[in-house]
């Protein structure tokens, strides 16, 4: 097998873990599949896979090192993270009730269409404001990506790894959005948006106690 495709390899090995792992990400796929309908979900999986891409970046270009050793830097990214969490948690509990939804359409016309931008912007932003991934691509590129590999390799091996992220978020967004997962959720939406703002406002609070290594 080619180093590369080796490296690449071991590399997704580890990656699908992290990728089905419960998290801000996924909380807020869900919420945006059931709230808001297939296509801002879609969206919101897009915007958390280019992030990805963001954190891989200044991987490759040596900052998140700087980041990872540096106790201002990681608190200012974490407290901006906690901040973020803990915004879309009260604003969801705070959410008013929304009519009943057509169980048959993908996308929920009581609750009005949500924007491309806002739709993305909230899984990029989910993603981007967290500083574990810091650590996470530091640790395993560092590990399991030789120094003599390619710049141009290891972006290519961040494409295919944000390539995976966003099909598994479509994949989930899908199934989240089906006529009989919707039937099931119908009734209850004004209680998820309560519920996911509690997931958003736990995982804001347990971010808030991560300590730079």
């Amino acid at each position: 097998m080619h180093p590369y495709l080796f490296e690449l390899a071991s590399l997704m090995a580890i990656f699908a873990f992290a990728i089905v792992s419960p998290g801000a990400d996924l909380a807020m796929v869900m919420r945006q599949s059931i709230l808001h309908g297939r296509r801002s979900a879609i969206l919101t999986s897009f915007g958390v896979g280019t992030s990805l891409m963001v954190h891989v970046t200044y991987t490759i270009l040596g900052l998140g090192l700087v980041i990872s050793q540096s106790i201002t830097l990681f608190n200012i990214v974490k407290w901006c993270g906690v901040a973020y969490l803990l915004y879309i948690g009260i604003k969801a509990l705070k959410a008013k009730p929304a009519e009943t939804l057509d169980v048959a359409a993908p996308e929920p016309v009581a609750r009005g269409p949500q924007s491309a931008f806002k739709a993305f912007g909230l899984g990029f932003a989910a993603n981007a404001l967290n500083p574990k991934p810091v650590f996470f691509f530091l640790s395993i590129f560092s590990t399991v990506v030789s120094t003599q590999t390619p710049v141009a390799v290891k972006f290519g091996y961040g494409l295919v790894m944000a390539s995976c992220l966003i099909l598994w978020f479509v994949a989930v967004s899908l199934f989240m959005t089906t006529p009989a997962m919707r039937a099931r959720f119908a009734r209850i939406s004004h209680w998820i948006d309560r519920a996911s703002g509690m997931v958003f406002i736990a995982l804001g609070l347990k971010l808030a106690t991560e300590k730079a290594a």
